[in-house]
């Protein structure tokens, strides 16, 4: 008896420009396989820690309170079986191993969270942009003042 396994190619180079990190709110998408159908799974949480650098067995543990119950999940980072990360939000800390979270209650995590604003943005937040810059109107005459201001 022999099984057929589909195995994904997992892109590299792009999970090693992911840089996680501790501190990092991320959603992993995950497949799994059910009665020969493939589905996606979200998981969402917090960075707790990241070890082995960007080698190949290179993990990182993820952690979130579902129903007053903290879960961990321990991700291998090029596991075919991921489909992508998406890095929501970064945080500043001071270690590099968040373990000390797991005593701590929701509202003191984030009141010591500092939020960092990344580059990083989404395309609904550029579509938001685009909407707003379409809807301002400019009269005439203020672009010309600009223009004269310029030269």
């Amino acid at each position: 008896m022999t099984a057929n396994f589909k195995i994904s190619s997992v892109d590299m180079t792009k999970r090693q420009k992911l840089g996680l990190k501790a501190g990092m709110t991320v959603r992993v998408w995950q497949k799994i396989q059910e009665k020969g159908k493939t589905r996606l799974q979200a998981y969402e949480g917090l960075v707790i820690a990241a070890k082995h650098g960007q080698e190949a067995g290179s993990t990182f543990t993820v952690r979130r309170v579902a129903s007053g119950v903290g879960m961990e999940k321990i991700f291998p980072l090029y596991s075919p079986n991921i489909d992508k990360v998406e890095i929501l939000k970064e945080a500043k800390t001071r270690r590099s191993k968040l373990y000390y979270i797991r005593d701590k209650a929701a509202r003191e995590i984030r009141r010591r969270m500092r939020r960092v604003v990344t580059g990083r943005k989404s395309k609904d937040e550029d579509d938001l942009v685009a909407q707003v810059v379409e809807g301002i109107e400019i009269e005439p005459t203020v672009v010309e003042e600009v223009a004269e201001t310029k030269e």
